[in-house]
């Protein structure tokens, strides 16, 4: 269950018009919080990543899933099965959600070092053309823009 707080700023940000990954942010900067001041830990950044991204579809940040291609049948699969459980009022069983923060648990607290999160961004980074790189560069640069007015 996220913090209220993650949620509140969540909300803000779609007040704001902002975009759906930038509202899912704040689910993963919750999840990276958690690792550091350890709550639990994950096997790497991406998982981390990962679980802040289905929280974030569970409360209702309307998140598509990975495109075709981008990810494994399975990861796309589960995805979507989070925007659905955002609409159904279906509790998680206690069972699953002890066994998922024991399994947690045992996991490493790396994951979340600042070093482990430049490796991904970098990898992720590498994953992406150069036409989407520079327009990810040029968007920054309009909202810095538009900040400093």
């Amino acid at each position: 269950m996220p913090e209220k707080s993650t949620i509140e700023r969540a909300e803000k940000d779609r007040r704001a018009g902002k975009s759906a990954s930038t509202q899912a942010g704040e689910f993963v900067r919750e999840e990276m919080h958690h690792i550091r001041e350890g709550k639990h830990g994950a096997r790497s950044a991406k998982q981390a990543i990962a679980i802040g991204l289905s929280k974030a579809r569970r409360s209702g940040v309307e998140l598509p899933p990975p495109k075709r291609g981008a990810a494994s049948q399975e990861v796309r699969q589960k995805a979507a099965k989070d925007r659905r459980r955002a609409r159904s009022s279906k509790k998680v069983s206690p069972t699953r959600s002890r066994a998922r923060r024991r399994a947690l648990e045992r996991e490493a607290r790396t994951a979340a070092s600042p070093t482990a999160l430049a490796r991904q961004a970098k990898s992720a980074a590498k994953r992406r053309g150069q036409a989407a790189r520079s327009a990810s560069a040029r968007k920054a640069a309009r909202t810095r823009a538009r900040r400093q007015k």
